[in-house]
């Protein structure tokens, strides 16, 4: 039995939502990053919210937590990766700033909801 719904967790809505983001926004890096930094950003922001859904489905809060602590470690990889892709001038300070701020939200909600497992 399925003790949360993932589709109804605020937390892989969010989650989700920066898997679109990312993927718009590696679609304006240099072709030299196909392979390279954007598919590093892809795959994790997609881990992201996988790992909530996946997380979900087991049958003890024991187990979703340590799914939520996979996520919550690839949403600090993702942050990482922005910061690199900042440096390397393929983001604006602005949009780094808009995209570091959902990210810090997304790490916060992961967390508050992990804690608040039994």
């Amino acid at each position: 039995m399925i003790k949360h719904n993932f589709r109804k967790l605020k937390i892989w809505k969010e989650s989700l939502e920066l898997v679109f983001e990312t993927y718009r926004l590696t679609k304006t890096f240099p072709n030299d990053e196909k392979f390279g930094l954007s598919s590093q950003l892809n795959r994790c922001s997609v881990s992201i919210p996988s790992n909530i859904a996946e997380g979900s489905s087991k049958s003890s809060d024991k187990h979703f937590k340590t799914y939520l602590e996979t996520s919550l470690g690839s949403a600090f990889e993702w942050e990482t990766q922005i910061i690199i892709a900042k440096g390397l001038g393929y983001i604006s300070t602005e949009k780094f700033n808009e995209l570091e701020k959902n990210i810090n939200e997304i790490q916060k909600m992961i967390s508050g909801f992990k804690e608040n497992l039994q």
